[in-house]
């Protein structure tokens, strides 16, 4: 076959490929943020970071952008783009500045058992040259188009996700790409997959961001991963009060005799009144749900013939 007509059946595979992949319906794109609202550095409005969004949106082929009228049996997502910050940075070594752009998108529906709600996050950047006000600007449109970029494929990426099986994301939590392991877990993890629960304690060992630490910690105590309880113990020494409250009420939810034994040392005797009263709560909690366990289960007995 001639190369040019083997480039020509290529491409016309690939659109076919693209044409087959699922859609998904998307409500009107909502701004939020003053970032967008009032920002000399862009030099566009909110009307125009949108219309960018929605170019990219269409680009990827997996998006299908309703109008105003959104029928209710569609469940569109409804997505929210906030910009938190359009700045200007320079880098050692280098004699120009790049301008930096960082955006964030959440993904919500309703309408089914449960509400869903995803975020991603893109950092765009670009070269400023010419060191002019019409090269910043440019610099920062191109900037902005490279995190909508990163945005509309992390978002094509974790709906994806959550369309696989269990097994399949398994699979993808060896991916190559970070954003695939990412949202693999993200998704056992909702699903409350065991897969999930080693790499989710690890990753309490490894980051230093606090959101990234707090999601780990309410994903480990919705799915009452008992292994999680000496790491959250760990993690608890040596921080402020409102922290170790926080994984006071962590370690109540998952529960286990490891977790009592913590809470009812930390009630008895910890130096803070409010993180014992915490400690205190969290324990009569534990003890009220196991007795109510307990109810149901003898319940459940007797009913049986």
């Amino acid at each position: 076959m001639k190369p040019a007509l083997l480039l020509a059946s290529c491409l016309v595979l690939l659109s076919a490929c693209r044409s087959q992949a699922p859609r998904h319906p998307v409500a009107p794109v909502e701004l939020s943020g003053t970032t967008v609202r009032d920002n000399a550095l862009l030099g566009m409005g909110p009307e125009g970071v949108r219309i960018l969004f929605s170019e990219a949106l269409n680009a990827s082929g997996r998006f299908e952008q309703l109008g105003e009228e959104v029928p209710r049996k569609a469940r569109p997502w409804r997505l929210t783009l906030e910009v938190p910050f359009t700045r200007e940075v320079l880098k050692d070594g280098n004699p120009h500045s790049y301008a930096e752009v960082g955006a964030s998108l959440s993904l919500e529906r309703f309408g089914g058992d449960l509400p869903q709600r995803y975020e991603v996050v893109g950092l765009g950047e670009a070269v400023v040259d010419p060191d002019t006000v019409e090269g910043r600007r440019a610099a920062m449109r191109s900037a902005l188009e490279s995190a909508l970029r990163q945005l509309t494929e992390s978002a094509v990426l974790q709906l994806a996700a959550l369309e696989r099986g269990d097994d399949q994301l398994v699979a993808d939590l060896r991916a190559r790409d970070a954003r695939i392991r990412e949202f693999a877990l993200r998704t056992l993890a909702e699903r409350k997959h065991p897969a999930a629960a080693p790499l989710l304690i690890e990753r309490l060992k490894d980051t230093s961001d606090a959101d990234v630490v707090r999601r780990t910690i309410g994903s480990l105590a919705e799915m009452k991963a008992r292994g999680a309880v000496p790491a959250l113990i760990d993690l608890a020494r040596g921080r402020d009060t409102g922290f170790v409250q926080e994984i006071v009420f962590a370690v109540g939810e998952i529960g286990g005799p490891e977790a009592e034994a913590y809470l009812y040392t930390v009630a008895q005797g910890h130096d803070t009144p409010s993180v014992q009263a915490a400690a205190q709560q969290a324990l009569d909690t534990l003890y009220a749900s196991r007795k109510h366990a307990n109810a149901e289960a003898r319940g459940s007995d007797h009913a049986e013939p």
